[in-house]
């Protein structure tokens, strides 16, 4: 009965290891960035099939990570905050507590951009008016020309 209990976790271990082109399937990721990420240390490294090819085989655990990594990516999170959200992941730590903080961090982040974009686009929209009309035809736009 043990043996074909052990048989039958192998099997399943087996069913849940995967090749690059398949993880690449089930996440939509491109293979070189499914590789960037593990030499990002994002994912863990893919273990070799066996000394006589190249194929490795990348688990379950990747396959989760990679889709945590793409929702992240998503939410406009770059890859040293998603490295900071797997750290918690990682060391049993990702509450909705810490979770949350450091999403509203990011959306504090996100608030004082606009800002500073919309300031931006109040300067260009502001000096779209020293562009009179007749001016238009000139060689020599005023907001390309050095003002002393």
């Amino acid at each position: 009965m043990e043996y074909s209990q052990r048989s039958r976790e192998m099997w399943i271990l087996f069913l849940k290891i995967m090749q690059i082109g398949q993880l690449s399937k089930k996440t939509g990721l491109s293979r070189d960035t499914i590789r960037f990420y593990e030499k990002k240390g994002l994912i863990p490294t893919a273990l070799k099939q066996n000394e006589f090819n190249s194929y490795k085989n990348y688990s379950h655990e990747t396959l989760e990570k990679l889709l945590i990594i793409k929702k992240m990516k998503g939410f406009g999170f770059t890859l040293n905050e998603i490295s900071d959200f797997l750290g918690l992941m990682e060391f049993n730590t990702a509450s909705c507590e810490n979770v949350s903080q450091k999403m509203l961090e990011k959306v504090r982040l996100i608030d004082k951009k606009m800002k500073e974009l919309n300031e931006m686009k109040s300067l260009i929209i502001g000096s779209l008016d020293s562009c009179a009309p007749e001016e238009s035809k000139s060689t020599s736009c005023p907001l390309v020309s050095v003002n002393f």
